[in-house]
This record gives structure tokens, C-alpha cells and sequence, in this order.
């Protein structure tokens, strides 16, 4: 006999998955704040771990008098991998992976503590290993970065640059790109400022112009004919170019033979100290907004969604995650796993320097390869229509 849902079953049924859903969208903040307290307890550990766990040298990682297994271990955290390796495959809200991921705080906050205690507690070789992959991770956690960065970028020019066949007025789009190319340009007469006071300064001279010149290529390509993609988006391209080649710049160890800039001798100093904070809040709303951007990094995305359906790839969400803290791990401690980093210090280092300048170039080129693209294969097109006549011409004939 079959059994008919009424449609009070079927609207408390609606319900529940409407109460799943809200639970699963919050749980981004949770885990977004997770992430933030996370990050400082690296930091934490790091700096004032030695001092203040000193009872911890007698574990495998931690020799008598190291304290490189604080600055290594202390910022290796694997929380998030075990919770896109426990969420892995979810797609509907009944599941049972769905209420794991929004809820069981008290479950997962054990799990947060074990992950915490592992890296203290394992052999030294683990954590190199550990370490090592954490760099791939990094790089990798760049390259969504830039995906989700390339994304933003064609929402703002859809949005406000209208195409040639709408009516609608484009007068915000032009302020908008007006705005970033003057704030391009004259970000990069600011880094000419701060970082080249001499003409011995030959590294920084070639850094900073060869940025100008990217900003300005892509602004020439943008504006091509056959291209006609718009100052919108090469502006706002533009300015994270900038952004990254002043990241690159700040990176330098600080030796102060090419830095304007004001040096802090003292490592508690308030400077040092609010620079350093507002350094970690910037890349932790870079992760979190590049964490619930999943869309962007799903391969079809013209899915209809049910209404059963998870809101959001919970898989993608957290290896994100896994490897923005990756990334931060290498940031804390420069890339560089047997060497010690000074106190309130992030992401200093000539090594630090070259992701970032590598980063750069990655990013204006695959920018400028995704405008030529198009181009290129609508002529490869239009070469293979013209022979197949021809082709067929020539087998007439015969």
C-alpha cells in the first residue's frame, strides 16, 4: 500500500530543511572565526611558546633547549583537513555529514584540541613532511586566491561595464575605472617613494616598473579592438597587481638600505604591533572570502539546486580552509622550516618575497591570457571554417 504525504508532512518536511539551511550558512562564521583563533594560537605559540610550555622538551619534536619545534609545530594545524576529509561528498541536507558540519561544537572542538597536540607529539620527520606539503599547499591556496580574484573581477565589469547590445547607461563602471587606474598609478609612484631612496636600490627599481608596466599592458589589451573588454576590469586587475608588488616590497627583510620607511627596533613596539594585526585580519577575510566563494571553483555550475541540496560545497569550503592555513603556517614562519623568526614578524623574508613577485606575474599573465583567448580561438575557428570548403572544393574536382 502506498502511503501519500499530505501536505502538512510535506511542509514540515520544508521546514527542517529550511532550519538545515540556515545552520549550514552560519556555520561559515563559526568556522571563519575557528580559523581567526586559530591563526593567533599559531602566532602565540610561536613567540611565546618556548617560555611559557617549557615542559614540552621532552616529547619527540622538541629537543632540550629548541625552540624551532614551536615556531614549525606550533603554526602546523590539520583541523580543517580532517573536516574536508569528514565532510567529503555531502550534497544533501538530511545527511548526516550535514549535521556534522553545522553542528556537534562540542564533538569538533575535541577534534580542534587533538589537532593542536599532534604536531607536539609526533616524530620531527612528520612535521618536516608536514611542512613541506604545507608549501605546496600555500602556492596552491594562491592560485584559488587568484581564481576567485579573476571571478570578482567579471561580476564587477557584468555588473556596472553594460555590453553593446543593452541600453544601460555604463557612467559608474567609468568612475569606477577611473578611480582604480589613478589609484594604480599612483600606488606605484608611492612604492618609487618608499622603497627606492637611491638609485642603488636596483632590484626594487626593476620590481616596481616592471608592475607599471604590467598595469599598463593589460590596460592596452583591455582597450583593444578585437578584445573590447573594458578599463573596469584591467582596473580593478590593476590595482591588486599593485597591492601584491607592495606585499612583495614589504617582504623584504629589513636591513633598511632600500626602505623609507620608519624600522622598529623594539619587537613589542605599538607599530609593529598594529601592522601586524591588521596583516592577519586582511588574509583571514581574503580566506574566508575566497572559502564561501565555492561556486567559482566548481567545474559546472549550471546545476539547478533542490531545495535538499547543501547550499554550498562543504568539501570545497574546507580545503580552502585547510590550505589557507597552510599558507599562513609558511607565512609565520617565512618558508622557511629550520630557521627561527623574530616576535610580532609575519611573512618576512627574500623567499616570502619571490612568491609574491611570482605570484604577480602569474596573475597579470593569466589575466592577459584570458583576454587574448577568446580571440585567438574565434580565429583558429574562423581558419577551420574556411578550409573545410576548400576541402570539399578539392574532392569535387577529383
Amino acid at each position: 500500500m502506498i502511503k501519500v504525504q499530505g501536505p502538512v508532512v510535506l511542509y514540515q518536511d520544508g521546514v527542517h530543511e529550511a532550519a538545515r539551511r540556515r545552520r549550514s550558512l552560519r556555520a561559515r562564521y563559526a568556522y571563519g572565526l575557528i580559523f581567526f583563533a586559530t591563526n593567533l594560537l599559531a602566532w602565540f605559540v610561536r613567540d611565546y611558546g618556548a617560555k611559557l610550555l617549557r615542559g614540552l622538551h621532552h616529547v619527540p619534536v622538541c629537543g632540550a633547549g629548541d625552540s624551532k619545534c614551536f615556531q614549525s609545530g606550533g603554526v602546523l594545524r590539520i583541523f580543517f583537513w580532517v573536516m574536508f576529509a569528514t565532510t567529503f561528498g555531502t550534497r544533501k541536507l538530511h545527511e548526516v555529514r550535514n549535521s556534522w558540519h553545522s553542528g556537534c561544537w562540542i564533538l569538533k572542538f575535541l577534534v580542534y584540541a587533538v589537532s593542536i597536540i599532534i604536531p607536539f607529539i609526533v616524530p620531527n620527520i612528520f612535521i618536516q613532511l608536514y611542512g613541506e606539503i604545507a608549501r605546496m599547499g600555500a602556492g596552491i591556496f594562491l592560485i584559488l586566491q587568484l581564481i576567485s580574484m579573476s571571478h570578482f573581477i567579471s561580476w564587477c565589469n557584468k555588473r556596472w561595464m553594460p555590453d553593446s547590445q543593452s541600453n544601460q547607461c555604463g557612467l559608474f563602471g567609468l568612475f569606477l575605472s577611473t578611480i582604480s587606474f589613478i589609484a594604480s598609478f599612483a600606488g606605484i609612484a608611492v612604492l618609487y617613494v618608499l622603497y627606492v631612496p637611491n638609485s642603488s636600490c636596483a632590484f626594487n627599481i626593476f620590481t616596481i616598473t616592471w608592475t607599471a608596466t604590467l598595469v599598463a599592458v593589460m590596460m592596452a589589451v583591455s582597450l583593444h579592438s578585437k578584445v573590447n573588454e573594458g578599463l573596469l576590469s584591467s582596473g580593478i586587475m590593476g590595482l591588486y597587481i599593485v597591492f601584491l608588488c607592495w606585499s612583495a616590497l614589504h617582504s623584504e627583510p629589513q636591513t633598511g638600505k632600500c626602505h623609507t620607511r620608519l624600522i622598529f627596533a623594539n619587537d613589542g613596539d605599538w607599530a609593529t604591533i598594529v601592522s601586524f594585526i591588521i596583516a592577519i585580519c586582511a588574509i583571514v577575510m581574503a580566506t574566508f572570502s575566497t572559502g564561501i566563494d565555492t561556486r567559482s571553483f566548481q567545474f559546472r555550475n549550471d546545476e539547478d539546486q533542490l531545495e535538499d541540496d547543501v547550499p554550498y560545497s562543504y568539501e570545497i569550503f574546507h580545503i580552502v580552509f585547510a590550505m589557507g592555513a597552510m599558507y599562513f603556517a609558511m607565512l609565520f614562519i617565512n618558508w622557511e622550516l629550520n630557521h627561527p623568526t623574530r616576535k610580532w614578524s609575519i611573512d618576512v623574508g627574500w623567499v616570502s618575497t619571490w612568491v609574491k613577485i611570482i605570484n604577480e606575474w602569474f596573475a597579470a599573465s593569466i589575466y592577459v591570457w584570458r583576454l587574448i583567448s577568446p580571440v585567438i580561438l574565434r580565429k583558429q575557428a574562423a581558419n577551420n571554417e574556411e578550409l573545410v570548403p576548400r576541402t570539399l572544393i578539392v574532392q569535387c574536382s577529383r
